[in-house]
């Protein structure tokens, strides 16, 4: 399960559902917010709809009643991208506001991967007890850092790096970004 907040980072998203769908053993269950749609137009110029060949089923946001919002269903991992924090403060409290959240939920309860991109800067106090209470539950943080040490040339390269640390985590053996392999002191 991807889901897309509308916090500011919105290629991450795009980036993970264009590297996802190329694999054949990926089956992507998508959900957008209402202020990621908003937020897709603003930064990329897309629209929900230009996500759709991206992803085997995409779901309203507001539908609670989805397959991926049972355990039962069996969504393998779930990743939040970008993640915002009013998302990461449903998500750290058990509030199942919306669909994005409620699949969090389900993941931390089924003991499944889920990793939040979180989007802010600066952090404040809440933002940073709300990513330890959802650590402590079982999810994984994983913010949008650079790795400078592969030099990337453009934002893609960037952008791909963090895509590849969530393929990572999300079980996905990938190349799509530089790997440090150390250093050649021999």
């Amino acid at each position: 399960m991807v889901g897309i907040t509308g916090a500011t980072g919105s290629i991450y998203g795009v980036r993970l559902l264009e590297t996802l769908a190329k694999r054949d053993d990926a089956e992507v269950h998508l959900v957008v917010s209402r202020w990621a749609e908003r937020t897709l137009a603003l930064e990329m110029g897309l629209s929900v709809a230009d996500l759709k060949p991206l992803c085997h089923r995409m779901h309203p946001p507001e539908d609670v009643s989805a397959a991926i919002a049972s355990g039962s269903f069996g969504v393998q991992a779930t990743a939040i991208i970008p993640c915002s924090m009013k998302t990461l403060a449903a998500v750290a409290a058990g509030y199942s506001a919306d669909l994005i959240s409620r699949a969090a939920d389900v993941a931390l309860k089924e003991r499944r991967p889920l990793i939040l991109v979180t989007r802010e800067t600066p952090l404040s106090a809440i933002h940073l007890r709300n990513m330890l209470t959802a650590t402590e539950a079982g999810a994984m943080v994983l913010p949008p850092v650079p790795a400078f040490y592969g030099h990337p040339q453009n934002i893609g390269d960037i952008v791909m790096q963090t895509v590849s640390r969530v393929m990572d985590h999300l079980g996905f053996p990938n190349s799509v970004a530089y790997r440090w392999e150390g250093l050649d002191e021999h």
